[in-house]
């Protein structure tokens, strides 16, 4: 069930209202219930089996180090009380015993970490991942003849894998380092790990910070509801028209690219870098904007990343919390990890200590990168565009930001001026394209061979002979592209200084409803919708 579909709205609208009539103690318990009948709505609903079953193997783990402290606090307990009262003469056994149960607890909660991450982990690459080796053998393979000898197996992936084992991977984490406390009934902890708005494109939750929440009693409130359905609205503006519009242009240009080469490349790569965002972030909106009305706030996951000035930036405003998650549970495990602490210091004592130290960091975002790229599909095409090619930028990036600053001194450039800036925006905006190529490409060649046709035609001329409009849009519809783009543009420009929400919140009463009922017209007499329609699949979905 298409969270863009007529018949989402209808399931959604219903367990509002069921919401906010239960007592308010019982709030949590339907939104559990509604993230059951939703995940067993989607295409693949019989394989909710897999998130339950991540779900209980969690609990299981989180139990046993439970057990296993409070049986040593315990322990502990009962030995200082012995002591104290003096009645065992044999302290320096219980000295030596208490030293050999200290380090027993600690082991055995390990033990239980571990597990749960290996389970995990194994499940998502099993069912996700397979298909990365089956496209590595399928590669070779077309080296020598035509043809597959391996078929994918997408069919056994759940909806949502990487966002629910995400999440619950790094609730265990946090609870065996005591930074989160210990949810003690399996059914909350099953609303946590699959809460139907997070299951479509996230965001990945951190339950320190955004769990208890999901329990407490939420009083309806006029105006978290309706914020909540504006940005909802806003969400839909982006996916039904300019997502669907995109879409078209990128479909015919990177369906046939060697009748559409140069300038067309050019246009269809930004086309998708416009769909692959406004779908990502539009679906983002319906999914926080579905929270607010219940009366939750989730962590936001852009916050305008085609204005970033570096590749950093760039992901500290693009999928946050993906990034967030994978510097805490990945990066910096990574770098403290005793094999990277023995290779630092043959580092730092062959090449010195901020360079080897710099070394060390790269080595570790190398492992980063590789880590988010296959993240996003189990096929090179993904490894490459949104990971190891990122790593290059950023690592080219501070190893020649000295050499930058020098000759910029040298020709008298002040790097804070204004235009200085707008061009990096530029330069940053293009390098994520050349990644986009990659990511929708059909193949990591079929992405060399489009990045070749793109600078080996020369053709300008296509954007004023009209041929711009055999792309998918007529001249209206592109026109309507282009439109929807400069409102993004400027509202987007707007929330650079704050909240539009808000500032629509101070209008009187009358500008506030032309405002948003324009809105709402235009997405439906511009958009797709209707009963019989569901949008074009959020491209994140299988994730």
């Amino acid at each position: 069930m298409s969270i863009t579909s007529f018949y989402f709205l209808l399931f959604y609208a219903f367990v509002l209202l069921i919401y906010y009539i239960v007592p308010k103690k019982g709030q949590w318990v339907i939104l559990l219930l509604a993230s059951i009948l939703y995940y067993l709505f989607s295409d693949n609903g019989f394989l909710i089996f897999y998130p339950l079953a991540a779900v209980l193997v969690c609990h299981l783990g989180v139990r046993r180090m439970v057990q296993v402290r409070e049986r040593a606090k315990a322990q502990k307990e009962e030995m200082s009380s012995a002591e104290n009262s003096g009645k065992s003469p044999q302290k320096s056994l219980q000295k030596s015993l208490w030293k050999s149960l200290r380090k027993s607890p600690e082991r055995l909660c390990r033990q239980a970490l571990v597990a749960v991450i290996v389970i995990n982990v194994g499940v998502l690459f099993l069912l996700k991942y397979i298909n990365f080796g089956i496209n590595t053998v399928n590669g070779i393979v077309s080296f020598f003849r035509e043809g597959e000898i391996l078929h994918g197996l997408n069919w056994l992936v759940p909806l949502g894998i990487s966002y629910y084992s995400l999440t619950l991977i790094g609730y265990v984490v946090d609870v065996y380092f005591e930074i989160a406390k210990p949810l003690k009934n399996p059914a909350k902890l099953a609303l946590y790990g699959m809460f139907f708005p997070c299951m479509l494109s996230g965001p990945i939750l951190k339950f320190r910070e955004d769990g208890d929440q999901l329990y407490e009693p939420h009083p309806f409130d006029y105006v978290q509801v309706t914020r909540g359905m504006q940005r909802m609205l806003w969400g839909f503006f982006k996916v039904l028209v300019i997502s669907e519009r995109m879409g078209l242009i990128v479909d015919t240009v990177y369906g046939n690219y060697a009748q559409y080469p140069g300038l067309y490349i050019w246009i269809g790569t930004v086309a998708f870098a416009f769909q692959l965002y406004t779908n990502f972030s539009g679906g983002m909106d319906i999914s926080l904007g579905i929270a607010q009305t219940f009366g939750l706030k989730l962590p936001e996951n852009f916050e305008r990343p085609f204005f970033s000035k570096t590749i950093s930036e760039y992901w500290r405003r693009w999928h946050i919390t993906l990034g967030v998650w994978m510097k805490e549970y990945v990066f910096y495990p990574i770098l403290r990890s005793a094999m990277f602490t023995k290779l630092g210091k043959k580092l730092r004592a062959r090449f010195g200590k901020k360079r080897g130290k710099q070394l060390t960091t790269f080595a570790g975002m190398f492992l980063l990168w590789f880590a988010v790229g296959i993240w996003h599909g189990g096929d090179w095409k993904y490894v490459i565009g949104s990971g190891l090619l990122h790593w290059a930028y950023i690592g080219c990036g501070e190893l020649l930001e000295p050499v930058y600053a020098k000759g910029m001194a040298k020709l008298g450039i002040d790097s804070r001026a204004r235009w200085v800036d707008r061009l990096r925006v530029l330069r940053t905006f293009f390098l994520v394209n050349i990644g986009f190529v990659f990511f929708r490409a059909d193949s990591v060649g079929a992405a060399f061979s489009m990045l070749e046709g793109a600078v080996s035609v020369f053709n300008p001329g296509i954007l004023i002979d009209g041929s711009i409009f055999a792309l998918g849009l007529d001249w209206i519809e592109f026109t309507i592209a282009v439109v929807s783009l400069l409102m993004l543009l400027g509202v987007s420009l707007l929330q650079e200084k704050g909240s539009v929400r808000e500032r629509i919140g101070k209008k009187s009463l009358p500008v506030r409803w032309i405002i948003w009922y324009a809105l709402l017209f235009y997405v439906i007499l511009l958009g797709n919708y209707g009963p019989d329609y569901s949008a074009a699949e959020f491209i994140y979905q299988g994730f």
